[in-house]
């Protein structure tokens, strides 16, 4: 492994593979808040093939102030970032998407058209951590009933972190009444963003409302706590208990929602 796990403690166990696929990181550098170079993607891909991980769909931000990435842009980094790392051992890098944040620019998206799928399929947003938009479902109206995109199903990333959302909230019942996927993150269920997360991320996964896990791995401090997730006999039990949908988005004909 190059050295990778010099720096770390432990190496990570492979509990991961059965989910297989992770639909949500931040590897592809310089783009976010995520990883700035290849190597440091290639190290933290390392660590993630040996927790089990197989495929990769690397999801940058598309925010309206902070990561103004442009599409075109992303698919070309893309190519030369799997260049980059042919020589690590990693998983293999099965497709680039976007993480878009339901922002002031989101709605023009959808009269544009504008986003990277998750396997040409799949519509990987998040709302603001902070503050709860109003709006969010009358869009994915639009989106779901719009001639070019009702093909695509929507994926809601990390619902257990957004704190004014409780985890049997009426806004999140009516989004799985629309059949929006939701994403729950695993390092929410270690702890890593706090106990309420944690708390949240588990009631939804029992409630049978999460679809996915994703690691939204961005730095070497996920890294770590990826690492120590794979010691975490409550996710281990988890994963042995529920059935989770990551592997099937490489199918071009999966799907679970009732399309409106």
């Amino acid at each position: 492994m190059f050295g990778f796990f010099k720096k770390y403690h432990k190496k990570p166990r492979p509990i991961y593979e059965a989910l297989g696929t992770d639909i949500h990181c931040h590897l592809l550098p310089n783009v976010d808040d995520g990883s700035k170079s290849a190597v440091e993607s290639a190290t933290y891909l390392g660590i993630m093939k040996e927790a089990g991980f197989s495929n990769i769909i690397l999801t940058p931000h598309f925010q309206d102030r902070n990561y103004t990435n442009v599409e075109e842009d992303i698919l070309n980094r893309f190519e030369t970032f799997k260049k980059d790392v042919e020589k690590y051992p990693t998983p293999n890098l099965v497709g680039v998407a976007g993480e878009y944040r339901f922002d002031t620019k989101f709605r023009q998206r959808v009269k544009d058209r504008k986003f990277l799928f998750i396997n040409d399929k799949f519509l990987l947003f998040e709302l603001n951590m902070g503050t709860e938009i109003i709006g969010v479902e009358e869009v994915l109206f639009e989106i779901q009933t719009d001639d070019v995109l009702r093909d695509k199903d929507i994926i809601l990333a990390h619902p257990e972190r957004y704190n004014y959302y409780s985890s049997h909230a009426k806004t999140l019942e009516r989004l799985k009444d629309m059949g929006i996927y939701f994403q729950v993150n695993i390092l929410s269920l270690s702890g890593f963003y706090g106990e309420s997360e944690r708390k949240k991320g588990f009631e939804m996964i029992n409630n049978g409302w999460v679809e996915f896990l994703g690691t939204d791995l961005h730095t070497n401090l996920y890294s770590q706590a990826l690492i120590d997730s794979t010691y975490d006999k409550d996710i281990e039990k988890l994963l042995n208990k529920h059935t989770f949908y990551n592997n099937r988005v490489l199918d071009p004909v999966f799907t679970i929602s009732n399309k409106i």
